[in-house]
C-alpha cells in the first residue's frame, strides 16, 4: 500500500487519543521452531497496519502532541548478519521508505521512551505475549510514577489501544477490500484445483499440497491459517489439521483453507463427495447447511445485528435437524435447551481482515452490534455427526460451508462467490 495510506491511519489514530498521549507498538518476537531453526516470521498486525514495516525487533512510537509524531526503532544495517538472515531496511530505510519522522537503532528505545514518558499523561500499550517487552514497559512506568511527585506531572494512566485501533481495523477501506478480494480470488482457484485433484485413494496431504502450491503460485504469502483437509469422520473434528488419511469412495471431504495476500486473509470452507455423488444421507445434511448459509447471508446489510446472522442460520439448522429426525422437540425448545449443540457447537460468523479471526467488538454494551459498511464477516454454519452423536444414520458426516461477506452501503457482497457450493455443481 502507498505510504500515504499508513500516514492517514496514524493521523486518525492519534487524533482519537486524548491530549498527553503516547502509544507504543512492539513487533512480534521471532519464535524458535526447534534447535536453532525459527518459524517463518509474521509481523504483529497492529504495527503492520500502522506502518507497513514488517521486520522483527522493531518498536513504533506515536506521540500525539509533540513532533516527531512517528518514530521507529529498528535493527541497524549489518552486512555480516544480512549475509546470513536477509536484508534489513535499517534506520535510513525506516525514514526514507516508511516515512518515519525520526528513526533510531532498536538499542536506543529505552532512553528515548523514558524521557517522553515522564511528560505524558496517558500510555497506550497492549500487554501481549512478549513478556520480556511487557516487563521493560512496566519498569519504565514504575520509575516514571515514582518521579511524578517531584515533577508535578499527574499520575500516568495505561490504556489498551484496542478501543481505537481495532475499531479502525474493523471498518475496511477500499484498499483493504481490494486486498481481501485478491485473497478470495486466489482461494477460489486453489479450491477448484483441490477439488479436481480429489479422488478415491488420494491422501488428504496431497490435496493440502495442491492448495499450498496454488496460494503461492498466484501471489499469496501462503495459507491464512493451517489448512483443514478432513475426509470421512475427520470432518466432524472442527480444527482437524493432521491431513493424513487416505480418502475412500463414499467419503465427504471438508476443506477449510484460504490464502493470505499482503497481510489480508480469506477464510473459506467447502464440503463435497470424494466420489461422484453424495449419498442420500450426505445430501440431506448438505442441503440443510447450504440453506442455513444462504438465509444467513441474505440477512446481512447495514443496521442488522451481528447475532441476527447467527440466529437466521440456527433456525434453519434446528428445523433441518427436526426434519432429519434427529431432534423431536419444537424449534423454540431445541434452542432454549441447546438440543442442537451436539451437532452444531460453534457460532456462525466472525470478523475477517488482517487476522482470520479479526479484531473488533461483537457487542455494544448489552446488545449485539449493528453491522456497518466496510465490515467483513464470515458465514459458516455446519452440522457434525461425530463419535457419540445420537444419530446413527448420519454417523461420520461432517458438513461446513463458509464464505466471506462484505457489508456494503445497500446490502452485502460475497467476496468468495466464485467458489461453487450448490450440490449439483459440487458433484460436477
Amino acid at each position: 500500500m502507498e505510504a500515504a495510506i499508513f500516514a492517514d491511519r496514524r493521523r486518525r489514530f492519534l487524533d482519537a487519543l486524548p491530549e498527553g498521549s503516547l502509544a507504543v507498538f512492539p513487533a512480534a518476537p521471532s519464535a524458535i521452531r526447534s534447535g536453532d531453526t525459527e518459524y517463518p516470521y509474521r509481523p504483529d498486525n497492529d504495527i503492520l497496519y500502522l506502518t507497513g514495516f514488517a521486520e522483527p525487533e522493531t518498536v513504533c512510537l506515536l506521540d500525539r502532541d509533540t513532533e516527531p509524531h512517528f518514530t521507529l526503532f529498528v535493527r541497524p544495517r549489518d552486512p555480516e548478519r544480512e549475509t546470513w538472515t536477509g536484508r534489513r531496511f535499517g534506520v535510513e530505510g525506516a525514514r526514507e521508505r516508511f516515512g518515519a519522522e525520526a528513526a533510531y537503532a532498536i538499542d536506543g528505545f529505552d532512553d528515548v521512551f523514558r524521557k517522553l514518558l515522564d511528560q505524558r499523561r496517558h500510555l497506550f500499550y497492549a500487554f501481549a505475549r512478549n513478556e520480556t517487552f511487557n516487563q521493560r514497559i512496566l519498569d519504565h512506568v514504575r520509575a516514571s510514577q515514582a518521579s511524578r511527585a517531584r515533577t508535578g506531572f499527574a499520575a500516568l494512566t495505561i490504556v489498551a489501544p484496542a478501543d481505537v485501533l481495532h475499531e479502525m481495523r474493523l471498518r475496511k477501506s477500499a484498499e483493504e477490500v481490494e486486498h481481501m478480494r485478491r485473497a478470495a480470488g486466489i482461494t477460489a482457484v486453489a479450491h477448484r484445483e483441490a477439488h479436481a485433484a480429489t479422488r478415491p485413494g488420494t491422501n488428504e496431504h496431497e490435496v493440502e499440497a495442491v492448495l499450498a502450491f496454488a496460494f503461492r503460485r498466484l501471489g499469496g504469502t501462503g495459507p491464512a491459517y493451517p489448512p483443514i483437509v478432513a475426509s470421512g469422520d475427520n470432518a466432524t473434528i472442527l480444527h482437524y489439521t493432521e491431513n493424513s488419511r487416505r480418502m475412500e469412495d463414499g467419503d465427504l471431504l471438508l476443506i477449510d483453507a484460504a490464502a493470505e495476500y499482503e497481510g489480508y486473509c480469506a477464510d473459506v470452507t467447502r464440503t463435497f463427495p470424494v466420489g461422484d455423488r453424495f449419498t442420500p444421507e450426505q445430501r440431506a445434511v448438505y442441503d440443510v447447511v447450504l440453506d442455513a448459509q444462504k438465509q444467513a447471508i441474505e440477512r446481512i446489510r447495514p443496521g442488522v445485528r451481528f447475532d441476527d446472522v447467527h440466529d437466521a442460520a440456527l433456525h434453519v439448522l434446528v428445523d433441518g435437524l427436526r426434519d432429519l429426525g434427529v431432534i423431536d422437540t419444537s424449534r423454540e425448545e431445541a434452542i432454549e435447551k441447546l438440543a442442537y449443540r451436539p451437532f452444531y457447537m460453534h457460532r456462525t460468523s466472525h470478523w475477517l481482515g488482517m487476522d482470520v479471526h479479526d479484531v473488533g467488538k461483537y457487542r455494544e454494551g448489552e446488545q449485539s452490534r449493528a453491522l456497518e459498511p466496510g465490515m467483513v464477516l464470515t458465514v459458516e454454519p455446519g452440522l457434525y455427526f461425530g463419535a457419540g452423536a445420537p444419530a446413527e444414520r448420519y454417523a461420520g458426516i461432517g458438513v461446513r460451508i463458509e464464505d466471506d461477506v462484505l457489508v456494503t452501503q445497500s446490502g452485502h457482497d460475497v467476496l468468495t462467490a466464485a467458489i461453487p457450493k450448490d450440490a449439483a455443481a459440487m458433484e460436477r
